[in-house]
């Protein structure tokens, strides 16, 4: 089967609203039916887009192409790939968009990527890439991708303060950024924070919000911790009785991700883009509570 590649930006100018999913790819091969199962049930709901995941130093490189092809292939829906340049060279990454534009993958999500766990002395100064802008530079130059960036309502990890957050956020952007994805957040006040110093410092570009259901509430702490994201503490206390209790745990966290997009709904928020973590019953369930059929 197979489309026409479309460029996720010019979705977003025909689309004035819509949901896109993030999910990763299978382990192996044998994992293919359940993911596709997950990109089906999805499907459903007419997405502006998938997004596959990509590891550190292309760790997943294989198998996000893999599953990048099966969901535009057989699902026949406009595909994203995440693309990390953390200790990759230049003629690495220039091989591979140029493996993407041969197969109609036209869309990207440009990351500077974690540092490897299993490299403690490893130095961004040694690579090739040191920041995102760079990636989204060299993507730039090829004239036919659409280009995504991340960006972080509560500030990155490693920025020393909201004001030079905002500051590299203008590079990366200003650098051919087409749209952004927000890091996951659980207070829309740092969301609607965010967008008022994006405003102030010229950003128009399509910011859409990152919504994550919590399923495990230990997992997203940790997770949280390390993206320099918070978790009210409201959350907290109302999960801590069913910590050990899965479904008790995931009905909950649909209850807040419902919450928190009818809230961003009423403050004019028109796309949501879904961390699905490859589970379609949470994410289902908050859209059909949101009226999407």
């Amino acid at each position: 089967m197979g489309k026409i590649a479309v460029r996720i930006i010019e979705i977003l100018n025909g689309r004035k609203q819509g949901i896109s999913f993030e999910l990763f790819p299978p382990k192996s091969n044998t994992g293919k039916d359940a993911f596709m199962k997950v990109v089906q049930e999805l499907s459903d709901f007419d997405p502006l887009y998938v997004s596959v995941t990509y590891g550190a130093g292309g760790t997943t490189q294989d198998r996000t192409f893999d599953a990048l092809t099966w969901i535009k292939n057989e699902v026949d829906l406009t595909v994203m790939s995440h693309l990390t340049c953390i200790g990759a060279t230049r003629a690495s990454m220039s091989a591979l968009l140029t493996k993407y534009q041969a197969v109609g993958i036209d869309n990207i999500l440009a990351l500077r990527g974690d540092p490897p766990r299993n490299a403690p002395q490893f130095s961004l100064d040694r690579g090739e890439f040191k920041y995102a802008r760079d990636l989204v530079a060299l993507i730039e130059k090829y004239g036919s991708f659409s280009i995504a960036v991340a960006v972080y309502p509560e500030g990155h990890g490693q920025s020393p303060n909201m004001e030079k957050d905002m500051e590299y956020t203008k590079q990366k952007i200003d650098a051919g950024a087409h749209f952004a994805i927000t890091q996951m957040f659980f207070d829309n006040r740092h969301y609607y924070d965010f967008m008022d110093r994006a405003e102030k410092v010229g950003i128009s570009i399509p910011i859409l919000p990152g919504i994550m259901p919590i399923m495990d509430c230990k997992r997203v702490v940790e997770f949280a911790g390390l993206c320099n994201a918070t978790v009210p503490k409201e959350i907290l206390e109302r999960m801590e009785p069913v910590m050990d209790m899965p479904e008790e745990t995931r009905k909950l966290g649909v209850e807040f991700a419902i919450r928190q997009c009818e809230d961003l709904m009423n403050h004019g928020v028109k796309y949501f883009h879904f961390y699905t973590m490859n589970r379609s019953d949470s994410v289902r369930e908050i859209l059909h509570a949101l009226g999407k059929k």
